[in-house]
């Protein structure tokens, strides 16, 4: 792979495989911490020929979990809803009658 200075970033040449995979030079992976399994966006643009490619930090499951049942409790709270598990349970009971 080659380096050159392009608009004061470090550029390296790579080339795409057969089966459409490229390779990250070592040093960029090491710069940014990138490891085996890491998820990207890749954004095209034809017009300007180019390709780029954004890493998603996405959450763990058990993390997105915690966020998704905090951000349920506070709104919760601010809709002033009842939400005792032996309410729901309550309520469950009594619509299941009805049917």
């Amino acid at each position: 792979m080659e380096n050159e200075r392009v608009i004061g970033l470090e550029t390296q040449i790579t080339t795409m495989s057969t089966k459409g995979q490229v390779v990250i030079p070592e040093e960029v992976r090491e710069d940014l911490g990138l490891r085996e399994g890491t998820k990207f966006a890749v954004y095209s643009r034809k017009e300007a020929d180019a390709i780029l490619l954004k890493r998603l930090d996405l959450p763990k499951p058990a993390e997105a979990f915690r966020q998704m049942a905090e951000w349920t409790r506070k709104h919760v709270e601010e809709k002033g809803i009842d939400a005792i598990p032996e309410k729901i349970v309550e309520i469950q009971h009594k619509r299941r009658k009805r049917k």
